[in-house]
């Protein structure tokens, strides 16, 4: 035993096996450490002598990040983006969607959205679309707003003329057969099923307060397709919307990694002249209605008690959702109303731990953190070409139902009040920096480009967006926000609804200096 320990202490001490010390790495003589021992009296901020200068790669200007846009001879815009890389984006937007249905079937957009991307003329089924863009390591994706419909694809850069035929086939020459129609049917009563049944009621929320704001006009208009209408869209209702709609004139080709002359031979090559499947007929019924707000409420009365069931079963909740008209991104004060709900910020109560974990957002510290019934309060901005809609979206029991409406209508109060310099600064760098991150990625770059050259014909580049967002100053806030305070509220509520406050009750709060609800008095409890 006496020897392993004497053994264990000569390890530790670094002893030899003789009990003599010995030089781990040899004789100092012979070590040589990268110390820079050689330039001893130069500091690290000068340039060491003998060592070649430096060359750094240098931009002129922002002329090299400007977005290029083309207008061919039938109308089409084509717009594209340098970005550097092996991969590209590319796809076509078109000026369609729910808001356009208003002398269609409600749900074709949500229709067409699930039929993209399958036989076309020149290709026989939906296998081999997705076989031909495996070539060149591609995938696709089609996507409908209430106002943009977006067919994309990212694949090589050196397969762009594959990928813009495909593109061309898609959107003018589907098929639309019996047998596709049949199986949309399928996925829409799916999706409109599940709708109903997720944990998250956000989706459900914002259809439904868009139907409060804008009653039954334009963005107010159902984007997912009504039950009673999913066995009556065929492929006649469809060409009819089609042929109103998808004209090259409302459409735009963007491309962002690929060279703007490539991509504009390519757009002359298969989207110039060429007839699509439902006939070259001009185009009669195009709705050019401008956004209607009118304000009201929209209750959906639900048993949410059993939305998640399972060993830890979330607790039966109620939604309200509050929103008041802000404007379009159109116009100047877009950047102030953006950075204003930047301001009010928000989330779930899960993420709700204070300052000690960066929660610096007005629904933070003044609602999650100071009301721990409350389950949820998150701030939503929804902005389109002529309206804009801003609103918070709050969960709780039951039973706090007016206490929660109440804290919310303060909330929107207090936005036209005092704005803290340091609030403002903070939600202005958030802002900067989440338009930054996101423009990271190919796929949001190529929707940036794609929607702002539909909307205006051109696209302001990121640093002049930076620069708006640095002018907005407390004034701005307190401007915007007491012009929203006079305006109708829009009301959307879903679950028990039994403590709900009356609609009139929420625009007298909205109205007041303080945001209170006026007193309610009952004879029986």
């Amino acid at each position: 035993m006496a020897a392993m320990v004497l053994a264990a202490t000569r390890l530790l001490r670094g002893a030899g096996s003789w009990g003599r010390s010995r030089p781990r790495f040899g004789d100092p003589a012979y070590r040589r450490f990268s110390s820079g021992g050689a330039y001893p009296s130069i500091p690290l901020s000068s340039p060491l002598p003998g060592v070649p200068k430096p060359i750094f790669a240098s931009v002129d200007g922002q002329e090299k990040f400007e977005t290029k846009v083309t207008t061919l001879d039938n109308g089409l815009r084509v717009a594209s983006q340098n970005k550097f890389g092996q991969f590209c984006t590319v796809g076509i937007l078109i000026n369609s969607g729910s808001r356009y249905e208003a002398k269609y079937l409600s749900g074709i957009a949500h229709f067409l959205e699930k039929l993209a991307f399958s036989s076309t003329d020149r290709f026989g089924s939906k296998d081999e679309i997705l076989l031909t863009l495996e070539k060149h390591g591609g995938i696709c994706d089609c996507q409908t707003s209430r106002d943009t419909t977006m067919y994309a694809v990212s694949a090589d850069s050196k397969g762009l003329d594959t990928v813009v035929g495909l593109l061309a086939d898609v959107v003018l020459h589907p098929r639309l057969t019996d047998e596709e129609i049949e199986m949309t049917r399928m996925a829409v009563q799916f999706e409109l099923e599940d709708l109903n049944m997720r944990p998250d009621p956000e989706p459900l929320l914002t259809e439904m307060i868009h139907e409060a704001a804008y009653r039954e006009n334009t963005v107010g208009l159902r984007r997912f397709c009504p039950v009673e209408n999913v066995g009556k869209i065929d492929r006649e209702v469809l060409h009819s919307y089609l042929r109103n709609y998808y004209t090259p004139d409302r459409m735009v080709l963007a491309g962002v990694g690929v060279e703007h002359t490539q991509l504009v031979e390519c757009a002359r090559k298969y989207l110039l002249g060429t007839c699509p499947a439902w006939g070259t007929g001009a185009a009669v019924h195009v709705d050019r209605s401008v956004a209607q707000y009118t304000g009201g409420i929209v209750k959906l009365e639900r048993d949410m008690s059993n939305v998640s069931l399972g060993p830890a079963p979330f607790p039966e909740l109620t939604h309200i959702m509050i929103g008041l008209e802000s404007c379009s991104f159109l116009e100047g004060d877009f950047i102030p109303f953006a950075v204003l709900n930047m301001m009010m910020g928000g989330g779930g109560s899960f993420s709700a731990g204070g300052p000690g974990k960066g929660m610096f957002t007005r629904l933070y510290l003044n609602v999650l953190n100071r009301h721990h019934w409350m389950y949820n309060a998150t701030s939503y901005h929804h902005s389109y070409e002529d309206t804009g809609l801003l609103c918070i979206h709050a969960s709780a029991d039951p039973r706090q139902v007016r206490e929660m409406v109440e804290i919310i209508t303060r909330e929107f109060v207090l936005m036209a009040g005092t704005v803290d310099v340091v609030e403002l600064e903070r939600a202005k760098t958030q802002l900067m920096s989440m338009l930054m991150m996101n423009l990271e990625a190919r796929p949001v770059i190529f929707e940036d480009v794609g929607r702002q050259v539909l909307a205006t014909r051109s696209r302001k580049l990121p640093h002049e967006l930076c620069a708006l967002i640095r002018d907005v100053k407390p004034e701005d806030i307190k401007r915007v926000a007491s012009k929203m305070l006079r305006g109708k509220p829009a009301v959307a509520a879903l679950g028990d609804l039994s403590e709900l406050p009356t609609y009139e009750h929420v625009q007298t709060a909205l109205a007041s200096r303080d945001g209170r609800l006026p007193r309610a008095y009952r004879l029986f409890r």
